[in-house]
């Protein structure tokens, strides 16, 4: 049953990417109503699991304060989508994975092994051919912009996660760290407003739905299924059910898209999911 529940929220995550290219606004945009449509029903959920919320004062600023560095992340990914595509676009940000395992060494004197050093390297040779190389048949209108911008989200992702871990090390519903990761992704997003010269508080009634799909399905649903299952799961397992998550984008973004990646981006996200995922199987 807890795989099954973590399965259904990789699933409905990998949504994510295609729900940012059919709302077709900007990036700062997408993050705001993603954050504004997701509160209300993470608010009921919690509201119905408070009594089980301990938490003490200083885990719910630890979860605002990883919403403010999701919502760079997540800027900065919606852009990355916009030049490269759904598929690729959500395939990058998983060297998160490399930099995590840095930060680990830096921080927790957690040195890698040398198998680790070799995936590092496996990984950023996959990102270096999933830009195409500046070639002519490199899909996306810009792919090395875009793999670089992938490449910056996964470092802020990498933030997130580690911050976000932080915050639910008291075992709580995970309504509770969830929403207020959610409330500072809002605050996150509308820092960064002035920075959007695209961005707009009255987008399309299409676009409107496509923002509260994105918001119920991935950022409710299906981070509250991961989030459940997690805790009780084996890390291994868990790490490489979340790596059906680009998988999925690619196939959605072939399929719904026509994204037509060359030969040399596909060897590049096959290197790159086969880094991570040795990397997650490792630990």
């Amino acid at each position: 049953m807890l795989h099954l529940l973590a399965l259904s929220g990789v699933l409905l995550i990998s949504f994510s990417a295609v729900f940012v290219r059919l709302a077709a606004v900007s990036p700062v945009t997408v993050t705001f109503f993603r954050a504004a449509y997701a509160i209300p029903p993470l608010a009921i959920v919690w509201f119905m699991q408070r009594a089980d919320d301990h938490r003490v004062r200083r885990d719910r600023l630890v979860a605002l304060a990883s919403g403010l560095v999701l919502a760079a992340d997540l800027n900065v990914w919606h852009e990355s989508i916009g030049l490269v595509g759904a598929g690729l676009g959500t395939v990058i940000p998983n060297v998160q994975v490399v930099f995590v395992a840095i930060a680990a060494w830096l921080f927790h004197g957690e040195r890698p092994s040398l198998r680790r050093y070799g995936t590092i390297v496996f990984v950023v040779a996959g990102v270096v051919l999933a830009s195409g190389l500046a070639r002519d048949d490199a899909y996306g209108s810009n792919p090395v912009a875009g793999v670089a911008l992938g490449v910056v989200a996964g470092l802020c992702y990498a933030a997130y996660i580690l911050v976000f871990r932080a915050a639910t090390q008291s075992h709580a519903p995970p309504s509770g760290p969830l929403l207020g990761a959610t409330i500072g992704m809002l605050a996150g997003a509308l820092v960064c407003i002035p920075l959007d010269a695209h961005f707009t508080w009255t987008p399309s009634v299409a676009a409107h739905a496509w923002l509260a799909l994105l918001a119920l399905v991935s950022q409710v649903v299906g981070w509250l299924l991961i989030a459940r299952a997690m805790p009780k799961l084996p890390a291994i397992e868990t790490s490489i059910m979340l790596l059906g998550q680009p998988v999925f984008a690619v196939i959605w973004g072939r399929m719904l898209f026509a994204e037509r990646l060359s030969p040399l981006q596909w060897a590049g996200c096959v290197l790159v999911l086969i880094g991570v995922g040795t990397l997650r199987t490792g630990e």
